[in-house]
């Protein structure tokens, strides 16, 4: 696999953002992350933004392209708040649509001229299973099927420039997050996994490792798909 020019992976300070860095500088990618602050990896150069900020992104991202050949680009931070439609407001709206889906659509804008330069690019978008429909996450699953067709079209318009653009859909994963509402031997969380066929949560190196694939040199046929990381969830429950 040829490895070339640096990599963008924004959130990459814990959880899924900080699994795919780790993944990734495995493999031997240049790897620069966006992040609120500083990982826990000494060897992740990294950028602090506040990406909710349009102003404060765009400036991140003009220092990044300015110093570093970025060809590839992980779309991983986002922000969740759960939200029925009658307890949704205005302001959970515009929090998600900033990070989830401006931010990301800023992101690529960013990197795209490099990659045209090139005639090569890899760019990955971090989406939901909740974008499928899921209670309770109304505007976090709306904003996740908006960046799924962000993705699609992006494929297309990029496709003749070497570019591709693909999303990864994961369903629960071992966060920090969702272990604080599904601690370990709770009754929440057996019941939970119940439901998963797989019979097991996910782990952020089963999402690392997808997006590593889609990312690779040898990728250049794939683009324009949503991946499910999701232990079958998509397909079904698990038999009772």
């Amino acid at each position: 696999m040829s490895i070339d020019g640096a990599t963008i992976i924004t959130g990459a300070s814990r959880g899924i953002g900080l699994a795919i860095a780790r993944h990734l500088a495995a493999e031997g990618h240049e790897v620069i992350g966006i992040s609120r602050s500083q990982p826990p990896d000494s060897d992740i150069t990294t950028y602090c933004a506040d990406l909710a900020d349009p102003a404060d992104t765009e400036r991140v991202l003009a220092e990044i392209v300015g110093r570093h050949r970025v060809l590839r680009l992980v779309n991983n931070a986002g922000i969740f708040e759960p939200a029925s439609l009658e307890a949704a407001t205005a302001a959970q709206l515009e929090a998600m649509v900033a990070v989830n889906l401006r931010a990301p659509m800023q992101a690529m804008q960013a990197v795209v001229p490099a990659m045209r330069a090139a005639g090569f690019g890899r760019i990955v978008n971090i989406g939901s299973r909740a974008a499928l429909g899921k209670e309770g996450r109304l505007i976090y699953g709306a904003t996740k099927a908006a960046l799924a067709g962000m993705t699609r079209t992006a494929a297309l318009e990029l496709a003749a420039d070497g570019i591709t653009v693909n999303c990864i859909a994961p369903g629960p994963i071992e966060t920090e997050l969702f272990a604080s509402g599904n601690p370990p031997g709770s009754e929440a969380r057996k019941r939970f996994t119940a439901g998963i066929p797989v019979g097991r949560v996910g782990a952020p190196e089963e999402i690392a490792f997808a997006c590593a694939c889609f990312l690779d040199a040898r990728a250049g046929f794939i683009t324009g798909q949503t991946l499910n990381v999701c232990g079958g969830m998509t397909i079904g429950s698990a038999p009772a």
